[in-house]
């Protein structure tokens, strides 16, 4: 499935993410909506906090339409215009 290629380019602003792991324990597990993305970071409110969980020592889970999606940060740590142009190889 090509979905993850493509979902590079969509827009995160909006969508529920999951922090699955992250290198900052306080941030592992948190749950809710992107509300602001830069270049480094993901802004996530949740129901009563906004987060700023940096992206290249996290792992996410992104919740679009039916799909979870798991992506490292590090293929997501750079501005949203950027990411148009990213290649994702395929490890086996």
């Amino acid at each position: 499935m090509k979905l993850n290629k493509y979902f590079l380019s969509y827009e995160f602003i909006g969508l529920n993410v999951e922090v699955y792991d992250c290198k900052i324990k306080s941030l592992k597990g948190i749950y809710g909506e992107i509300i602001d993305e830069t270049k480094n970071t993901f802004y996530i409110k949740n129901k009563d906090k906004i987060y700023i969980v940096p992206k290249s020592i996290s792992k996410f889970i992104f919740y679009f339409n039916d799909y979870s999606i798991f992506l490292d940060g590090k293929l997501i740590d750079r501005r949203p215009w950027e990411r148009l142009k990213t290649n994702i190889k395929k490890k086996v």
